[in-house]
């Protein structure tokens, strides 16, 4: 009982160790496997706490060496439920020929799914609402905002990685109910909502109505345009700025 105790905490202490690797995760980063050194690094620890015979070692290992690429973010939570598979292969619970497909199709998902939400939506949003507290002049709402949403993220990564160690498999179900991807286009409206409102705060005073007006119906005609592939986002880009420099020029 004792040693059964002794090996629990002991694969207790690696899986933290790997936890922590998962923030160098991208620090590897290279053009022919991506982040697969940073993710063999992670998983490194627990798989030394996993697999006592050198050659079964040796043989995990080279199963996290291949091309992998998914959103950091969710680095902490691949990692754990590819640790749990491991216990699970090393049980003989798991066929080990299902972890390269497994593999690739769970962290490519929950990276288009991180590539929307995080970097596409949050992100974009944490910068646009800090804008708009700094232009109105509320610094330490705007540093406290920041800071709440790095703890957050932290938070989440912990409350991930504990989950995928303990429930494997099965939180991905859990984590479908989610459903992060309408939280993701729900945030672009707000961020959409933030363009216009730090566009008002820019706007010179006294406030001309018709202009006002005028531009977010054109913004929303072009929002309209590229949302509906009518043109694409590029175009209306160059076009934006190739307007917006003629009228610095001319008026």
């Amino acid at each position: 009982m004792e040693d059964r105790k002794t090996g629990k905490r002991a694969l207790g202490k690696a899986f933290v160790r790997s936890f922590l690797r998962c923030y160098f995760v991208s620090a590897g980063f290279n053009s022919r496997g991506l982040q697969n050194i940073g993710f063999s690094y992670a998983m490194q620890p627990g798989l030394e706490a996993i697999y006592s015979d050198p050659s079964e070692l040796a043989t995990a290992r080279r199963r996290y060496v291949k091309h992998y690429n998914s959103h950091p973010f969710w680095a902490p939570l691949l990692v754990a439920i590819f640790l749990s598979v491991e216990v699970q292969i090393k049980d003989g619970r798991f066929p080990v020929q299902l972890l390269d497909k497994l593999k690739n199709t769970t962290s490519y998902t929950l990276s288009a799914i991180g590539d929307s939400v995080f970097s596409g939506s949050g992100l974009i949003f944490w910068a646009l609402a800090t804008v708009n507290m700094l232009l109105a002049g509320l610094r330490t709402q705007a540093l406290l905002f920041g800071v709440g949403l790095f703890a957050g993220l932290q938070a989440f990564k912990v409350f991930t990685f504990w989950s995928g160690i303990n429930k494997g498999l099965g939180f991905l179900d859990e984590l479908k109910r989610w459903d992060l991807i309408n939280w993701g286009e729900k945030l672009k409206f707000a961020n959409a909502f933030l363009v216009l409102l730090i566009w008002f705060q820019l706007w010179p005073r006294p406030l001309n109505t018709y202009e006002w007006y005028g531009g977010a119906a054109v913004l929303g005609l072009l929002g309209w345009v590229i949302t509906t592939g009518k043109i694409a986002r590029e175009i209306v880009a160059v076009t934006v700025v190739v307007l917006g420099l003629l009228l610095v020029k001319f008026v």
